[in-house]
């Protein structure tokens, strides 16, 4: 299996475009402009360390809740549920 070198991930929205785009920025290239710049932690061990489908949705909805901070007019598009959905479990 091939490894690359590790990457940052950015998100933004378009509004010209109606787009989001996500591009692979290598962290040092990030490092100077994010010094002193406001991080929310997402600590791995509060989801046992389960990155399952769930984690995923939540931080999907989190991003796009980031974005609409700055760019409110992309949530007349976002139908999503902020709070953890209960499956049902199996067995």
């Amino acid at each position: 299996m091939a490894i690359d070198t590790p990457r940052s991930v950015v998100l933004t929205y378009d509004q010209d475009s109606q787009r989001l785009n996500v591009q692979l920025v290598e962290p040092a290239e990030l490092a100077p402009i994010l010094v002193g710049k406001f991080t929310v932690p997402i600590l791995l061990d509060e989801y046992e360390f389960t990155l399952d489908d769930e984690f995923a949705r939540r931080l999907g909805v989190a991003m796009l809740n980031a974005v609409a901070l700055g760019q409110p007019e992309i949530k007349r598009y976002m139908t999503v549920t902020p709070d953890p959905i209960d499956r049902p479990r199996e067995g």
